[in-house]
């Protein structure tokens, strides 16, 4: 007889009265048309393109990203139509919350690792968890970009992706 096993899956804690669902918007002027905006609910993890027609709401796209995808994903957002750096990035992605005390360890850390030669050992798993992020975000028309010795910075798509 063939032994079989359920797979764990992560359970997302349900909104309650105690604990209202956090949604942020976000307007993202010469990214998305006028009409539209991005809402991030926190608790569900999704990203969603609304669109307000004749009155009504319409969904135009929406993506899971997981807690770490995020974490790098929110500070993009909030520093639109500016770049994030490196520090607030990495900030983000290991404290979960962005304070002037993280950014600044961060900035430490990273310039610590650049003296030290091992800059990109350092920011491997953030890049990871972008290039994970940008590939959602495609379904938005949205990307990300890289600024060099600087940070990252939310953009239109105009790449194509190979079809086939």
């Amino acid at each position: 007889m063939q032994k079989t096993s359920l797979r764990m899956t992560k359970a997302f804690p349900r909104p309650s009265q105690e604990a209202p669902t956090e949604i942020r918007h976000f307007a993202l002027p010469d990214l998305l048309p006028p009409e539209h905006h991005l809402a991030l609910n926190l608790t569900l993890g999704t990203l969603a393109q609304l669109a307000c027609e004749e009155g009504l709401p319409r969904l135009i796209a929406e993506q899971q990203f997981t807690n770490s995808e995020i974490c790098v994903l929110l500070p993009l957002l909030e520093a639109y139509p500016h770049y994030c750096p490196y520090e607030v990035l990495l900030a983000s992605f290991t404290n979960g919350q962005i304070t002037e005390a993280e950014v600044e360890r961060c900035r430490r850390r990273l310039s610590l690792a650049q003296a030290e030669g091992v800059w990109d050992q350092e920011m491997r798993p953030v890049r990871n968890v972008l290039s994970r992020t940008r590939m959602k975000l495609y379904a938005f028309g949205i990307d990300i970009f890289s600024i060099l010795e600087t940070g990252y910075v939310l953009m239109r798509r105009t790449r194509q992706r190979p079809s086939g």
